[in-house]
């Protein structure tokens, strides 16, 4: 059976962040990550582009190295390099191979699986960033749909409670509930 490939989609959510940060940017306003500011928010995406991309090509990836730094003198930049280092690690990476994710897992994890928890995170980044700034969201159906089971496969344990938390507890779905929104739902986040 072939092993699920998440590249497409998480390039499409990858780019699709960098379109909707490019441009002035307040770094000070606020984002549905609870306490972060869109400055703490681009160097979280950044470093995470960037531990992806070191994992995807095998390199020692510590797990110091997991903590966002100040930004530098042009985040945005930034941000869309990182964005392009992890696109071509994870283009160049072998689906059947192995990610050391030291913020994840104490153990390797498997390559497509690593995308895919890449890919669900850019989705709800995004929608974040979005958020922040005022502007809409929008992601092809395909897309979401390709990221639905990863959102459906997140635990929603105690590992949700404690301080860092990627993501807070799920809450209901109403019925008729679209795609995205049964995404944010699933990982915590308030649609509205």
């Amino acid at each position: 059976m072939a092993l699920p490939d998440f590249r497409a989609a998480d390039a499409t959510a990858v780019r699709n962040s960098v379109k909707l940060l490019d441009g002035p940017l307040d770094p000070n306003l606020p984002t549905p990550c609870a306490g972060w500011t869109l400055a703490d928010l681009l160097a979280h995406m950044t470093v995470q582009h960037l531990g992806f991309a070191a994992a995807a090509r095998g390199e020692s990836w510590p797990l110091s190295r997991w903590a966002p730094g100040p930004l530098g003198a042009d985040p945005f930049a930034d941000y869309a390099a990182a964005a392009d280092e992890v696109l071509a690690a994870f283009a160049g990476a072998a689906l059947d191979g192995s990610l050391a994710l030291p913020e994840v897992s104490p153990e390797p994890i498997p390559m497509w699986r690593g995308i895919g928890m890449h890919a669900i995170d850019y989705v709800v980044h995004g929608w974040d960033a979005a958020r922040a700034l005022g502007r809409p969201f929008e992601l092809p159906e395909d897309v979401l749909l390709a990221v639905l089971p990863v959102a459906e496969g997140v635990p929603d344990g105690a590992n949700r409670e404690r301080t860092g938390a990627a993501f807070a507890h799920a809450r209901p779905i109403p019925a008729g509930a679209s795609t995205l929104d049964r995404i944010l739902l699933l990982l915590g986040r308030d649609p509205d």
